[in-house]
C-alpha cells in the first residue's frame, strides 16, 4: 500500500497516513461538510479514531482514502475516497480545501483515481453520490461521461447517484 503513489503535471495522491491528519483535520469545517453525508469531528481525537478506522480496509485493499497534495510543494489540499474497490462498481468521494476550490484540483483527483482504479481492478463503471445542490461536484461526474442513474433522501440532503465509465481500462492481451 505504501508504495501506491498516483500522480498528475499539479498532483501527487497517496493513501492517508498519520502524517496527513494535522492537515486534513484543520480544513473540514462545517460549511465544508455541507454537501458531505457526515459532519465535521468534534475533537482532533474524534477525526484519529475515524482515520485510524480506514487503515485495516486500506491495508487489504477494500477501500482507500488518498490525499491530494500538490506536487511542487506538498501542500494538503484535500481527500479522494475509493470504496468497495473490489466490485464491479466502486464508489468514489472526494473534497478539496475551501481555500482552493474552483482550480480543477476536484476533476483532476477524481481522474487519478478512476484511472489506476480502472488499470488495476476489475471495475466497469463507478458510483459517484452527491449533493443534489452540489453543481461543483456534479460538473466533475458529468464532465468524466457520469450519468444520473438514481436519487435518494439523505437526512442532511437529496442526493443525485452518478454512474461514470471506467477510464483507460488495461488492453486485454
Amino acid at each position: 500500500m505504501h508504495d501506491i503513489c498516483l500522480a498528475s503535471k499539479r498532483l501527487s495522491m497517496r493513501p492517508f497516513c498519520a502524517d496527513d491528519a494535522d492537515a486534513a483535520f484543520s480544513c473540514i469545517t462545517p460549511s465544508l461538510t455541507r454537501f458531505m453525508s457526515w459532519d465535521p469531528p468534534a475533537s482532533r481525537e474524534d477525526f484519529d479514531r475515524v482515520w485510524q478506522s480506514w487503515l485495516p480496509s486500506m491495508q487489504d485493499g477494500i477501500e482507500f482514502v488518498f490525499a491530494i497534495r500538490q506536487r511542487r510543494d506538498g501542500y494538503f489540499l484535500g481527500l479522494a475516497g475509493l470504496h468497495n474497490v473490489r466490485s464491479a462498481s466502486p464508489e468514489l468521494g472526494i473534497w478539496i480545501r475551501e481555500n482552493r476550490h474552483h482550480e480543477g484540483f476536484g476533476r483532476e483527483a477524481v481522474t487519478l483515481v478512476l484511472k489506476w482504479v480502472s488499470r488495476n481492478f476489475h471495475a466497469n463503471k463507478f458510483i459517484y453520490p452527491v449533493a443534489e445542490e452540489n453543481t461543483s461536484s456534479r460538473r466533475i461526474a458529468e464532465s468524466l461521461g457520469g450519468v444520473v442513474v438514481e436519487k435518494r433522501e439523505t437526512p442532511k440532503y437529496p442526493t443525485v447517484v452518478y454512474q461514470i465509465p471506467a477510464q483507460n481500462k488495461k488492453p486485454q492481451r
